[in-house]
């Protein structure tokens, strides 16, 4: 299989950071009810994105307790990736691994020189060889596809507003420099909430069309869909059998994880990805294809 530009994606990553921006404004006017400042706000705004920006695939490995591993502990993953990464015609990512009994991978970085993929100790005992690189070819498809950097831009937003509607009410009862009373605190949770289920919804629109381009980008670079199609059998199989306190822990990164951690109706409804049963169609009609 040969890799193809997938236009569908480039569009709606052009649509969602367009529609964002929008919520940006709105979100900024928010702000200025208690921060006279438009100028402190643009800058403690930007100051937090350019940490997330540079940061954020530092934060992520953190927030899973992954770590960067080197080619003496991991030799055999590190040969994988590098060849993969050579197929798919990307520098090699960095590689790092989580002491976690969930059966996951995810891949982080703001470009495809600063990238990084992650898997679980959980993910490697579990599947065979195929299917490993089945999972790390969708984890690459999702760097070579920028994906990655899209919605790590896309989330500062959605923090930032749960951030306010969660402590807004700390600036109640505050007044201005001309010692007016400030607008009701309530307004600006109110404001902030639609601003952060909007941004919440884009953002799931978003990821879960990412998620069939990575794989069917990940069947490209292996010309094996049937193996990632196995692979997602078996790691949402697999998380059954995992302590509910581990998925608890990890479920904040639901949206970067090839498989999300998820329960119940309501889980399912605001899934970050499609079913795992739509997703292994798509991939089986890939393999016919072929």
């Amino acid at each position: 299989m040969q890799w193809q530009t997938d236009w569908g994606l480039r569009g709606r990553m052009a649509l969602t950071m367009f529609l964002l921006f929008g919520l940006y404004i709105v979100f900024l006017g928010v702000l200025t009810l208690y921060f006279e400042s438009i100028v402190a706000i643009v800058l403690v705004m930007g100051l937090f994105m350019g940490a997330q920006f540079f940061f954020s695939d530092r934060l992520a490995l953190y927030s899973m307790g992954a770590r960067e591993v080197d080619p003496d502990e991991y030799p055999d993953l590190h040969r994988r990736i590098e060849r993969l990464a050579q197929q798919a015609d990307l520098p090699k990512p960095k590689v790092a691994v989580a002491d976690s009994r969930t059966p996951n991978a995810f891949a982080t970085g703001r470009s495809q020189d600063n990238a990084a993929v992650a898997v679980t100790t959980g993910i490697m005992d579990l599947l065979d060889d195929e299917e490993l690189e089945g999972v790390l070819a969708h984890e690459l498809a999702h760097i070579k596809n920028r994906d990655v950097m899209v919605m790590t831009i896309a989330s500062f937003l959605s923090t930032i507003a749960f951030l306010v509607v969660r402590w807004g009410w700390l600036f109640s009862g505050g007044r201005n420099r001309g010692g007016q009373q400030q607008a009701p605190v309530f307004v600006a949770i109110l404001l902030s909430l639609v601003v952060w289920i909007l941004s919440f919804l884009l953002i799931r629109a978003l990821s879960r069309y990412r998620e069939f381009a990575a794989d069917r980008g990940g069947a490209s670079i292996t010309g094996r869909p049937a193996a990632l199609a196995t692979a997602l059998m078996k790691i949402d199989s697999g998380m059954g059998k995992v302590p509910s306190e581990d998925l608890r822990g990890q479920s904040e990164m639901n949206a970067f994880f090839i498989i999300p951690i998820r329960s119940g109706f309501i889980g399912r409804l605001f899934s970050t990805h499609p079913s795992t049963e739509k997703r292994i169609e798509r991939l089986r009609e890939l393999e016919r294809e072929l």
